[in-house]
C-alpha cells in the first residue's frame, strides 16, 4: 500500500525493513522455450533474496524467446511445499494501476473529466484541517500529485493494522472510515505543489468510480479488465480474508525487531488497502494486463497519453516517474521499465515491463522484512 522513493522508486511492503532470517531450499527454474541462460541472474537474484530471509520467491519472465519461470524458497514454512509459477498472491498497490485505468475509461466515455474536481464527484469528503476537494482534481489523484495525508501513516491506523494485526485481522474497514483518517491531519503541500505517494487518493478514486458508476470499483474492474482480458487469477476479493488457490503462505515479523518470530498472515481483511491495494493476481496476468494497457488495448490514444506523462517523483533520480497509476523507472543499463509495484501484510510484489511490452517481469516475496526485488529487476532487464 506504500512506496519507497529514493533510488528505486519501486513500491515496497507498508511494514518497515527489518532483520533476516534464512529458510533456504533448492531453488528451481523451467520455461515454455530456449534461450533462458539470459535469465541465470534472475534466478540468482531470487535465490539471494531467499538468503536474506524472503520464506520464497516466484518470478515469471517474457521475453522474444518465450517464458521463463524461476523460484526459490517455499510457499510454506510449516509444509516446505516449494513455490509453484501459477500461484496467486496479495499485489498491493499494484491494484491502483486497474483503478486509474477504469477512470481513464469512464473519462474516454465521458462520464467524466480527468480534470473534474474532487468535490464535483465527493462533495464535502476532502474537508479537513487543511483539505480542500475543490482544489484537487482527479488527475492529482491518481499522480499523487493531491498533497492529501497518507491515511496509512495515521498513528492510530498503523497501531491497529500493523502493530495490533492478530486482534484486528479481520476488521473491515470503509472507504470512508480510511478518507476520515486523512483528514484528521494536514496535507502535505498544496495542491499540484510538490509530489507525494498517499493511498488515500486511490480510496478516493475508488469512491468516484462508484459514484459515477453505481456499482463498486470492484465489479467495474472486472467487467471492464478482468473479463476482457481473461484475467482468471485476477480478483477484487472486498472483505474476503481467503486466498483463492493455487496460492501458498504469507508472512510477517509484525516488527522492527530483527529476532521477533514470523507470523502466518496470510488470511486478513483486505478492506484496509480497498481501491488502494486490496487485489490479488499471479505472474501471467499481470504481465497479461500491463501488456494490454500499453499497447492500447484498455485505453484510447488520448487516455494511454494521460496515463504515461509522468511527474518526477525525486529530483536525484530523473528517470523515475509517475504517470496516472502508472510508474516509470529507469535502471542501471539505462532502459526504462514501466508498471507498478505493491506490498500488504507478507507480500510484496513487482509487474513491470519495456515500453514496446517486449520483455516484462512479476515476482512476489512472500515475506515483507527483507530481500532486495530492485536486484531482481535490474538482473532481469540488465543482466
Amino acid at each position: 500500500m506504500s512506496v519507497r522513493t529514493g533510488r528505486t522508486a519501486l513500491i515496497a511492503v507498508v511494514m518497515a525493513s527489518v532483520g533476516v532470517t534464512a529458510f533456504v531450499t533448492p531453488a528451481a527454474a523451467d520455461g515454455t522455450t530456449g534461450g533462458h541462460h539470459r535469465h541465470r541472474g534472475t534466478q540468482q537474484a531470487i535465490e539471494a533474496a531467499v538468503r536474506d530471509g524472503v520464506p520464497g520467491v516466484v518470478a515469471q519472465a517474457r521475453d522474444r524467446d518465450g517464458t521463463w519461470n524461476g523460484t526459490a524458497g517455499v510457499a510454506n514454512l510449516r509444509t516446505g511445499r516449494e513455490r509453484l509459477p501459477q500461484d496467486r498472491y496479495r499485489v498491493g498497490s499494484i491494484t491502483k494501476t486497474f483503478v486509474a485505468t477504469v477512470v481513464l475509461q469512464l473519462e474516454a466515455e465521458g462520464r467524466l473529466g480527468i480534470d473534474d474536481t474532487v468535490e464535483q464527484w465527493l462533495p464535502g469528503v476532502v474537508r479537513g484541517h487543511g483539505h480542500d476537494g475543490r482544489r484537487i482534481t482527479l488527475r492529482q489523484l491518481l499522480n499523487h500529485t493531491s498533497g492529501i495525508y497518507n491515511y496509512t501513516d495515521d498513528p492510530g491506523f498503523q497501531k491497529k493494522v500493523f502493530g495490533g494485526f492478530l486482534q484486528h485481522r479481520y476488521d473491515t474497514w470503509t472507504p470512508r472510515q480510511l478518507v476520515g483518517l486523512a483528514m484528521e491531519h494536514e496535507p502535505d503541500f498544496a495542491p499540484g505543489a510538490s509530489w507525494h505517494y498517499s493511498n488515500t487518493n486511490f480510496i478516493l478514486a475508488g469512491m468516484v468510480v462508484e459514484k459515477v458508476t453505481g456499482r463498486s470499483y470492484g465489479s467495474e474492474i472486472e467487467r471492464r479488465i478482468l473479463r476482457p482480458l481473461s484475467l482468471r487469477a485476477t480478483s477484487v476479493p472486498g472483505t474476503d480474508a481467503r486466498m483463492p488457490r493455487p496460492s501458498g503462505r504469507a508472512y510477517s515479523k509484525l516488527s522492527e525487531d530483527p529476532k521477533a518470530r514470523i507470523h502466518d498472515v496470510t488470511e486478513l481483511n483486505p478492506s484496509a488497502a480497498w481501491a488502494a491495494g486490496e487485489m490479488v493476481s499471479d505472474s501471467a496476468d499481470l504481465q497479461r494486463f500491463y501488456r494490454a494497457l500499453l499497447k492500447g488495448r484498455l485505453l484510447p490514444r488520448q487516455q494511454l497519453r494521460e496515463m504515461t506523462t509522468t511527474v518526477e517523483v525525486d529530483p536525484q533520480r530523473p528517470g523515475n516517474g509517475y504517470g496516472l497509476g502508472l510508474m516509470r523507472l529507469k535502471t542501471s543499463c539505462g532502459k526504462d521499465v514501466w508498471g507498478h509495484g505493491g506490498g500488504i501484510h507478507g507480500s510484496s510484489s513487482e509487474a513491470l515491463m519495456t515500453r514496446d511490452t517486449s520483455h516484462s517481469l512479476a515476482l512476489n516475496f512472500n515475506g515483507d522484512w527483507s530481500g532486495d526485488a530492485w536486484a531482481v529487476v535490474e538482473a532481469e532487464f540488465c543482466g
